[in-house]
């Protein structure tokens, strides 16, 4: 078993949630994209911010994939913020 499995067993256990709900991969793929193309801290506020949303209930079914898209056109959107306001 290898440590990151390990820790996702352990936290899970330990938050009460079932670690077969979790896609460890998904997850690392949107904090990598985040990570990389906005900033290295956004990437674990990104990861706890679609937490709070999954668990109010208000995460869209396809949140991962939406704030994977964000993060690899952040350039774009950024230049389009910043002209707009």
């Amino acid at each position: 078993m290898n440590v990151l499995h390990e820790w996702t067993i352990l936290a899970c256990e330990e938050l009460g949630i079932d670690p077969a709900r979790v896609d460890r991969d998904q997850i690392l793929d949107l904090t990598k994209e985040v990570a990389h193309g906005v900033a290295r801290p956004a990437a674990p506020l990104t990861a706890y911010l679609l937490g709070l949303a999954q668990g109010a209930g208000t995460a869209p079914e396809d949140a991962v994939a939406k704030l994977t898209t964000l993060a690899k056109n952040w350039g774009d959107q950024r230049t389009q913020t910043l002209t707009d306001g």
